[in-house]
């Protein structure tokens, strides 16, 4: 029975607040909470809403109280365990590691306390040591954690209210990401390609195959021929055991780079069986590292070259429904909007020479703005005087304009 919107066979109750309704044929009020899954109702003998108020909150603490001998004696670090094995199964492996090191952070702040004796003080207490020492998002994540962990305790009957139920989740600023420009993102190639020995080629080819796609690391690695169409014209990205980031596969159509990298792999490898994983190489990042250190570059990443071909895409003007779908987000393009437009100096300083404010272009400015018109657009051409007619008088040839 839901206890936000409590209905009874004979529509006998009538919700009065959380875990409080009262019976519409005698106004007594009741208390109703879950304990270990089952639910727990006892009349508080009033008809009064404020006492039974006050009643309700001694009734929960009595409950609170009387927790099972299991209840008194789990820590924080136990039931988050025990949290997390539980929602092992909806997460990724890579998820679920995050959360078990989110809970081995946050542990040390109820040390020695039971799960029944934890408040909102203690809660407030860790939120503003931790806010101090780690980053805003780590600091969202362990927060996230926490309350699914506190959660998972009310559901069990463990605790009545979740205490850190009233500790704000901070707002989480992304600094922009470092992306190359393309002249840099061609000479890191030639960097990296040009490695003694040829020991540069397998990240070469790993670096140029995340520009040209959009992958994900993880997604790019996972790659195998039997995933690309060379007639279609597609390639399909599939995450392999892992799978993609929002666990959904994707076809994706093939960019004149990514069709001529891919063909001259195939090339240079002879007949590659359709299982066989295309880069052959599980990381390239010694690579960029030692290419951005010697060419003077920022510290540009895997991750950088998923973020060029967005910024590419946008500054292409491609449709943001149809590039967002090519990097596997699933919101049309808004975040591909917000998170790679105007991302370069270069582009942005480009943008702002086509901006002016005043009434009329600056020299040498070649766009005009939709109901801004120059001196001359607005006059019309006078009207032609006949030629020809000696009998036509000045006033016929106005009419005649006029006409025209």
């Amino acid at each position: 029975m839901d206890l936000n919107a409590p209905e009874s066979p004979h529509g006998d109750w009538l919700h009065a607040g959380e875990n409080l309704r009262r019976r519409i044929s005698s106004g007594v009020y009741y208390g109703f909470a879950k304990r270990h899954g089952k639910q727990k109702s006892v009349s508080l003998k009033t008809t009064e809403k404020a006492t039974a108020k006050r009643m309700l909150k001694d009734w929960l603490a009595e409950l609170d109280r009387l927790a099972s001998a299991e209840a008194a004696q789990i820590t924080f670090e136990e039931l988050g365990a025990r949290w997390l094995e539980v929602e092992r199964h909806t997460l990724k492996e890579s998820s679920a590691r995050r959360r078990a090191g989110c809970i081995k952070s946050v542990a040390p702040a109820f040390l020695g306390l039971q799960i029944r004796n934890i408040t909102a003080r203690h809660c407030e207490s860790w939120a503003v040591t931790r806010s101090k020492e780690a980053a805003a998002a780590t600091f969202a994540k362990e927060l996230e954690t926490m309350r699914g962990a506190f959660r998972y305790a009310t559901e069990q009957g463990f605790i009545i209210r979740d205490p850190s139920a009233k500790i704000k989740r901070p707002k989480v600023r992304n600094k922009p990401p470092a992306v190359p420009t393309r002249e840099q993102f061609q000479s890191l190639v030639a960097s990296i390609r040009s490695e003694p020995q040829g020991k540069g080629n397998d990240g070469a080819d790993l670096v140029e195959l995340l520009a040209y796609s959009g992958m994900r690391l993880n997604e790019a690695l996972s790659l195998r021929w039997r995933d690309v169409n060379f007639s279609g014209g597609v390639f399909t990205v599939t995450g392999g055991e892992r799978g993609t980031k929002n666990a959904e596969q994707r076809t994706v159509p093939m960019s004149h780079e990514i069709n001529a990298l891919l063909l001259r792999l195939k090339r240079e490898r002879g007949k590659a069986e359709p299982d066989a994983l295309i880069v052959r190489t599980a990381t390239a990042r010694q690579c960029i590292q030692t290419a951005c250190r010697n060419l003077g570059f920022p510290n540009f990443t895997h991750h950088s070259l998923r973020h060029y071909f967005g910024s590419c895409a946008i500054e292409l003007k491609i449709d943001p429904t149809a590039a967002s779908g090519w990097m596997g987000h699933k919101d049309g393009g808004g975040l591909l909007l917000k998170r790679y437009a105007h991302l370069r100096m270069s582009h942005s300083k480009e943008q702002m020479r086509n901006v002016f404010f005043g009434v009329k272009p600056p020299p040498g400015f070649s766009k005009t703005p939709a109901g801004i018109r120059t001196r001359h657009r607005n006059r019309r051409a006078p009207a032609p005087i006949p030629l020809g007619n000696s009998d036509a008088t000045p006033e016929a040839a106005n009419q005649s304009a006029h006409a025209n």
